[in-house]
């Protein structure tokens, strides 16, 4: 089986330390993977028996074009995660509508006075990696970035700042295939702290966060070959949603031995599954 391992050619590449580990496992899992620029017009998808989205994070600056091509794909080969779903999940106003508990957020209009909060978080609803992201406690300056960004044409989403993320941090759980395969404590990016790029803890999540990870992942309507699943507590204890990350997340895998096999067996399952 020949698979490719869907990234791009912009530098961003220089932070995907998982590909190497993802081919290796796919390939004891009988599976030929191939790196493949998701932009790259000379490549024939149809050649390949599936394209898997890893690292194209440069999708960002040119989501229309990046929907646009996922579609195309899938008309010529399967694609992971399916192109409805990567087009439903580039966009953050799919938490409009999840039905399930969120991170409180506020969607500005032009004009719109903002909640009256200790700290603000604002940030577009297509962005990755805290870019184009700001935490402020004074609402004027997260007023202007919102009005801001809507002035470029771009949605905004106004939220408080959890304090709970700098001692508890937030929990991403990852899921293969629907099957949980391990939690991570990742540091929180907004606390003016250094952090490392992609460092993070092994945790056992509570039932609770257990619990609305699932209730997440049965919000989504498609199978996923993959899925991430960011939680944070509320200071009530209450765990809420950040985001679910189905289009190109960081999966974690040097965190857990045995995530990188689970990854390749349930595409293997899935492939020949047909």
């Amino acid at each position: 089986m020949k698979v490719a391992y869907v990234t791009t050619d912009h530098p961003i590449i220089r932070f995907d330390d998982e590909r190497e580990i993802v081919l290796a496992a796919w390939l004891g899992a009988g599976i030929e993977g191939s790196p493949v620029n998701w932009h790259d017009p000379a490549v024939d998808w149809s050649e390949f028996d599936a394209a898997v989205v890893r690292s194209a994070w440069d999708y960002i600056d040119r989501r229309d074009e990046f929907v646009a091509w996922a579609h195309r794909v899938e008309g010529v080969t399967r694609l992971f995660n399916p192109a409805p779903v990567l087009e439903w999940n580039t966009d953050k106003t799919y938490l409009r509508t999840l039905g399930v508990p969120i991170v409180p957020t506020f969607w500005p209009e032009p004009g719109a006075e903002l909640p009256e909060w200790e700290e603000y978080v604002v940030k577009p609803a297509v962005s990755g990696g805290a870019r184009d992201t700001i935490r402020t406690a004074d609402r004027e300056s997260a007023a202007a970035h919102a009005a801001a960004l809507l002035a470029e044409g771009r949605t905004a989403m106004v939220q408080p700042y959890i304090p709970s993320v700098e001692q508890e941090g937030e929990l991403s759980l990852l899921y293969f295939g629907g099957r949980f395969s391990h939690a991570v404590r990742r540091n929180p990016m907004l606390s003016g702290e250094p952090v490392a790029a992609n460092r993070a803890t092994l945790r056992d999540p509570d039932d609770d966060q257990f619990a609305l990870a699932e209730r997440v992942l049965a919000a989504v309507p498609q199978d996923l070959l993959y899925a991430r699943v960011d939680l944070v507590r509320m200071p009530d204890g209450e765990p809420v949603l950040i985001e679910v990350e189905l289009t190109e997340p960081y999966l974690f895998l040097r965190d857990e031995l045995a995530a990188p096999d689970l990854f390749a067996e349930v595409l293997a399952e899935t492939l020949k599954a047909g």
